[in-house]
């Protein structure tokens, strides 16, 4: 099975059709999203309907949450007293239908995902932040005590997450009754708002078969697959509206 996993979009709606022409290009079997829809540019309804139409199956992240929970009051937003993230919240808290604001409000915060190979039971959990927390930030200097413990509180063989934007893939060995076990811990990256110095988008590809195992360290393939989209269109609309003009700059320069 090959599973497509992607997120932080941040209502980039060039990088969102840029990445669907290219995940359709790849054979996969399902899609999944690990959140942030919204947030940054000025297509947080475009992003949320196609999402909708396609019928991806979609956790909620940080700013989904923060945002699907505000109250539309239509006021004036005030950039003079406002930092970058307040601007870009309100602002899209005024451009979001009461329709999609309800599909925000009803996403799941994790999706576990079970396999049985060989009478193994491989477990993947997609998350946004964490397991402990939707904006928990999982980089990949972190150690590696403290993800395992997570996974194992979690009972998770595959961790999947996005929030930090910075993509890796770490292999974990952990000792369970005398028997080395590997587990993976897989930043998926972003697709509408890199910040690995890279303006390319990013997404994952997870190819799992009879022979995966997790008492193999190889035998999980994990492609990490870069795509290019219209920096210029994303970065020009942010221009255009009341967004900080920092948010162009950072999806010029892949931060």
């Amino acid at each position: 099975m090959r599973i497509a996993l992607f997120s932080d979009i941040h209502a980039n709606l060039p990088a969102l059709e840029a990445f669907l022409k290219d995940v359709e290009s790849q054979n996969v079997d399902t899609i999944y999203c690990l959140g942030d829809l919204v947030g940054y540019n000025i297509w947080p309804n475009e992003i949320i309907e196609e999402i909708r139409k396609r019928k991806i199956a979609t956790i909620a992240g940080n700013h989904d949450e923060a945002i699907g929970n505000m109250v539309n009051t239509q006021k004036e937003i005030d950039v003079t007293i406002l930092n970058n993230g307040a601007i870009s919240k309100e602002f899209t808290n005024q451009l979001l239908t009461e329709e999609n604001r309800l599909f925000l409000q009803t996403l799941p915060a994790h999706i576990r995902l079970e396999f049985n190979f060989n009478n193994e039971k491989t477990t993947i959990l997609l998350v946004h932040g964490s397991p402990n927390a939707i904006n928990e930030y999982i980089y990949e200097e972190r150690p590696k005590n403290e993800i395992l413990e997570m996974m194992q509180i979690y009972n998770a063989d595959i961790l999947c997450f996005g929030h930090t934007h910075k993509p890796f893939h770490k292999v974990l060995n952990v000792e369970i009754n005398g028997i080395t076990n590997y587990k993976h811990a897989i930043n998926i990256g972003s697709v509408g708002k890199p910040k690995d110095n890279n303006t390319k988008g990013c997404y994952v590809i997870l190819e799992l078969n009879k022979n995966t195992s997790m008492l193999n360290k190889k035998s999980l393939d994990v492609a990490f697959i870069r795509f290019d989209y219209d920096i210029e269109k994303a970065a020009m609309a942010v221009e255009n509206s009341i967004l900080p003009n920092v948010f162009a700059d950072n999806l010029r320069n892949g931060y």
